[in-house]
């Protein structure tokens, strides 16, 4: 339901598809560590495929940094490949190094491949294609030019960038903004000032643009100080665009959007783990999520929601315990659903959901909060999806909280309503690789869960 490299975690990625079906994902990819080193972390992308989108097999290292000496030397960050010709142009961040006051300096380069799964990719020249325009945006200290992502100019014949920046007429805190520019051979771009800059923003990363159907264009772009993302609509690229909110909850970032096997649009994102993989360590990079079935109301916010395309992966509903599971709750008042306890058979709740109508919450060992959202309406029903120490929850169907917890051991999931206490089934969920066992899989439970982490109840 997750995925990272053998010994390695994932940050920002970019998806393709093949003519034959299959899905490919190049991703950011670095080691395990507390703290993030901007030069040493992220010098290589991965590669995994999938049939899927759930089941992903790694395939090694598919690029790396630039020769010493030029733009991308030290690190490359956020990649996006659009189809060219018979192949792929690659667009991606270069960081060359740092400034006096030890911020990255980046810029945007160029990699063309005569393939179309991910590999095989030359660069263009040695220096980059586009980099920020102090006109308008900063440059520098405290600058951002990275994340870049490409698409057809709907208003000429050529090409649209957008890119994370930091506007040069706000103050940093508040700065962070979506650059734009636009080209009509993929080699040579003029800077436009910011597409959008919100002013309250610090930074408006990974924007991502989606055509929908009408024609009209959805833009999504993670934003650093909460660690979510947002969505704005606009009937043609060049606006005016509409702010229409939270897409996801805390702790889903970087958000890709693809053509799901079944014909459906999904996002995929990436979700954080903690250093340790304990309840007190620092969150820092971790795996990719699975999909989510993005919809689209007209004339209304768009939302997440449960992607059918999981059914597969779920076993037979059982009221026996299990790590890995998803379950159904109906809400017709205040509700606590316990999904795990301190010990085998204990009655203390070590893991555990709350309701009471609008309020959402996630709840660790002693009751300790880990996450909560107030919902915009009511709510009749969740469901509840965990995968080791990774829970979240969707309120009427909607993606609406997450949260890590590390503690307790598998339990019958019961849910308490009114002093009256119930049993609620579950469906097990199959893991698409039970048996790995290295820093980057699955949280298999306590000790004596290990090596049962992929067990259908």
């Amino acid at each position: 339901m997750r995925y990272a490299p053998p010994g390695l975690c994932v940050n920002d990625f970019a998806l393709l598809r093949d003519e034959d079906g299959t899905y490919a994902v190049l991703h950011l990819q670095g080691p395990w560590t507390a703290e993030f080193d901007h030069l040493r972390m992220e010098t290589s992308y991965g590669r995994a495929t999938s049939a899927d989108l759930v089941d992903w097999q790694p395939q090694g290292t598919a690029f790396g940094t630039g020769l010493p000496g030029r733009f991308d030397q030290q690190a490359v960050w956020t990649m996006h490949p659009v189809r060219h010709g018979d192949g792929m142009a690659m667009f991606y961040t270069g960081v060359s190094g740092l400034t006096a006051g030890g911020w990255p300096l980046q810029s945007v380069g160029l990699a063309y491949s005569e393939r179309t799964d991910g590999t095989g990719w030359r660069r263009h020249g040695t220096g980059p294609v586009v980099e920020a325009d102090p006109r308008w945006y900063r440059t520098g200290e405290q600058m951002g030019w990275r994340d870049p992502f490409v698409v057809r100019d709907d208003e000429a014949d050529g090409w649209v960038m957008v890119v994370c920046a930091s506007d040069a007429a706000l103050p940093v805190e508040t700065g962070g903004c979506v650059a734009w520019a636009t080209s009509t051979d993929l080699e040579h771009w003029t800077v436009h000032p910011p597409l959008i800059s919100p002013g309250d923003v610090d930074e408006l990363e990974c924007p991502v643009l989606e055509r929908l159907d009408d024609g009209s264009w959805l833009l999504l772009g993670s934003i650093g100080a909460t660690r979510g993302f947002e969505s704005w609509t606009a009937p043609s690229l060049r606006g005016p665009w509409t702010r229409r909110g939270p897409l996801g909850p805390t702790g889903s970032y970087a958000p890709r959007v693809i053509t799901a096997p079944d014909g459906s649009r999904v996002v995929v994102h990436t979700t954080p783990r903690q250093v340790g993989l304990t309840d007190t360590g620092d969150r820092c990079r971790g795996m990719l999520a699975q999909p989510k079935s993005l919809v689209i109301p007209k004339g209304s916010a768009p939302r997440l929601e449960w992607w059918a395309g999981l059914d597969a992966w779920l076993g037979e509903e059982t009221l026996r315990p299990a790590l890995h599971a998803v379950g159904d709750v109906g809400v017709s008042g205040p509700i606590e659903i316990t999904l795990r306890t301190d010990t085998p058979a204990g009655d203390r709740p070590a893991l555990t959901v709350g309701c009471d109508g609008k309020n959402l919450w996630i709840t660790g060992p002693r009751g300790t909060r880990l996450s909560e959202t107030v919902l915009a309406e009511p709510v009749t029903a969740l469901r509840i999806l965990t995968v080791g120490e990774y829970v979240e929850v969707y309120a009427d169907n909607v993606f609406a909280l997450t949260a890590l917890c590390y503690s307790g051991h598998a339990a019958t999931w019961t849910t308490v309503t009114e002093g009256h206490e119930h049993t609620a089934p579950i469906r097990p969920i199959r893991l698409p690789a039970p048996h790995r066992d290295d820093a980057s899989s699955v949280w298999p439970g306590p000790f004596e869960n290990v090596g049962r982490s992929g067990e259908i109840g």
